[in-house]
């Protein structure tokens, strides 16, 4: 019952965490300057549970024939009712001790023990990450259960005619008792791991070099953001020199004007700093990237001025080809050696973190 709904967030999380590292680092760099790996992992692991208890939730999802179909109850509003249901249902005997263990192995029991369980992480989570109050965990955690009994209540958001799994307060108040004891468990997270503001120092200490990651992502950033907007307004400005005026004006114009940012460094805390005079180093930097960027287009086309042999055109090609991602793989082991790459050195250029420690 309860495997399904686990095997469906491990095979869909690595497609929503795809989804969410760019934001992420973005997030990651324009705060702190770098990215802490504990605090990845503590934020993607927080994501994938919020993924696995949600599924519990909704999952198995019925046809909606079938869900039509059922006479079960749509709500119960009785608290405690867990406790007269364990002792009507169980197979517990107190006279018997050998009923004990069984009935330990029944619905009526383990039900309500993962109601409870299901919930202790997020507490957890709440009090040693998120530096959550007790009562701030306590009504967060109420919340969450909340949401999960107006989903099972409302049939999915009504996408089903009438529910299919009962909505009960016991599971809101079996919820925000795991919460609380997820909140006093979390005191052994803070013993053993690093505390949130010591994950913080570390990462505002380390934001203070850029490293070659943070560079990758300013440059994939900068890249991305040209690209959506020659796309977008090629479709409704039909000009041949469309895409040379806004790499002009994205990574000359605009560095000039803010002194040395584009939108990508400064959403990771970096500015641009030349030797030479700005507007000129800014200049050499846009060609060496526009040649950086179309190396393989530009051999290519060169390679298209002479006659030659339509194989031997392709062969030519290929080697081209194998030759630039060569090239560039050489590159970004020369960047993440030494921290710098071929042209820093020619244009003189250096790039500087702002991330100011907190």
């Amino acid at each position: 019952m309860y495997t399904l709904p686990i095997k469906y967030a491990l095979i869909f999380f690595p497609f929503i965490a795809f989804l969410i590292t760019i934001p992420y680092m973005i997030y990651e760099y324009h705060k702190y300057g770098s990215i802490s790996k504990l605090r990845t992992f503590i934020i993607y692991s927080f994501i994938l549970y919020l993924m696995v208890i949600y599924f519990l939730v909704i999952l198995p999802l019925p046809t909606r024939e079938y869900a039509s179909s059922l006479k079960t109850p749509w709500f119960n509003l009785i608290p405690f009712k867990f406790i007269y249901d364990f002792f009507k249902e169980t197979s517990l005997n107190l006279k018997l001790p050998q009923t004990y263990l069984k009935s330990l192995t029944e619905p009526c029991f383990y039900v309500v023990v993962f109601n409870i369980f299901m919930t202790i992480p997020f507490g957890m989570y709440l009090r040693y990450y998120f530096k959550c109050s007790f009562k701030k965990t306590l009504l967060l955690t109420f919340f969450l259960s909340l949401f999960f009994e107006i989903t099972q209540l409302t049939g999915l958001y009504f996408i089903y005619e009438r529910p299919y799994r009962l909505a009960d307060v016991d599971d809101l108040i079996l919820n925000t008792l795991g919460g609380i004891l997820g909140y006093l468990l979390a005191i052994i997270l803070i013993k053993i791991l690093p505390s949130r503001d010591k994950i913080d120092d570390t990462s505002f200490k380390k934001g203070k070099i850029v490293l070659p990651i943070r560079r990758l992502t300013m440059f994939f950033l900068d890249l991305g953001i040209t690209l959506s907007t020659i796309i977008i307004l090629e479709k409704f400005i039909k000009f041949k020199y469309l895409n040379l005026i806004i790499i002009t004006i994205y990574y000359i114009l605009i560095p000039f004007i803010t002194k040395g940012y584009t939108i990508g460094s400064s959403l990771v805390k970096v500015k641009f700093k030349f030797t030479n005079n700005l507007l000129f180093g800014l200049i050499i930097r846009t060609i060496f990237y526009f040649i950086y960027l179309n190396l393989i287009f530009i051999l290519s086309e060169l390679v298209n001025l002479f006659s030659i042999n339509s194989f031997i055109l392709i062969i030519i090609k290929i080697y081209i080809l194998v030759k630039v991602l060569e090239f560039y793989l050489i590159n970004f082991i020369i960047l993440f050696k030494n921290k710098t790459i071929y042209y820093d050195n020619l244009i003189k250029i250096k790039y500087i973190s702002t991330i100011k420690i907190k």
